[in-house]
């Protein structure tokens, strides 16, 4: 049974329960005075108890409820569009680096290590999308690549769009391994989607740059590494994947192209 705040379920069930408390309420309080009443006056007394509070208590008690109710649903509604990007239906930055960062400093569970992997994605000359075909159509790449992106992640992975063309996704409890198999899977979904502008095709694809870590570090440390495993994806030829471990950053140039 869905007692949730947003549910229909938990209107009613509080509408009934508050109308029978009040009814229970009336019969208590008047029982003192039953003594005293002949039969005839008693019965009647006993019948205004009960069906007075339920005319009464019923509507206001539903009226209320249905109230608080539709507040969660537009409370929710407000939430999902403060942390979700519009075009593309996916976290937004602020609401994907405070996801991730509540992540990294919460305490481990049931023994897991502290490990995961953060990838940020790059659309391809994605400039040149929309310089030949418009805006509109550099939208529908953007959700293209979205949904692309999406279809390998598991439930529990983050994704969100960071930039204008530019995604990251947060891996946790991922590997090397498992992180250079997920930034694969992602490049080729995107490789294959057909994207048919002016009925044209058109191939996307997109560079990864990847950070792997196994042990708590600030978030920046993970953006900065990942960004600029991403520099050397797009430096390589692009539409490829570099995913390098947290201690090699060190070395490695501060910004990507």
């Amino acid at each position: 049974m869905d007692l949730s705040p947003q549910s229909k379920t938990r209107t009613y069930v509080a509408t009934i329960a508050g109308s029978l408390l009040c009814v229970a309420a009336a019969l208590f309080f008047d029982s003192f005075n039953w003594l005293h009443m002949p039969s005839d006056v008693r019965v009647r007394a006993i019948l205004l108890d009960i069906f007075l509070p339920l005319l009464l208590a019923a509507p206001l008690i539903f009226f209320f409820m249905n109230k608080l109710r539709q507040l969660a649903i537009a409370h929710d509604r407000l939430a999902i569009f403060a942390s979700t990007d519009a075009l593309t239906g996916v976290l937004n930055r602020s609401a994907l680096t405070s996801a991730i960062e509540r992540w990294l400093v919460a305490d481990p569970v049931d023994g897991i290590p502290v490990r995961g992997a953060l990838l940020i994605l790059d659309a391809d000359n994605f400039k040149s999308i929309n310089d030949s075909y418009g805006h509109d159509q550099g939208d529908v790449a953007l959700r293209l690549i979205t949904d692309a992106v999406k279809s390998v992640l598991r439930q529990t992975d983050l994704v969100g769009r960071i930039g204008g063309e530019e995604f990251c996704v947060f891996l946790w409890g991922a590997t090397q391994f498992t992180a250079d198999a997920v930034g694969e899977r992602i490049r080729h979904a995107v490789s294959v989607t057909p994207f048919m502008p002016q009925g044209k095709l058109h191939k996307l694809s997109v560079s990864i740059g990847g950070a792997v870590f196994d042990r708590r570090l600030p978030l920046s440390d993970l953006l900065r590494v990942a960004d600029q495993q991403l520099y050397f994806a797009k430096q390589n030829g692009r539409n490829r994947v570099a995913v390098s471990p947290i201690v090699h950053y060190e070395s490695v140039p501060a910004a990507a192209a």
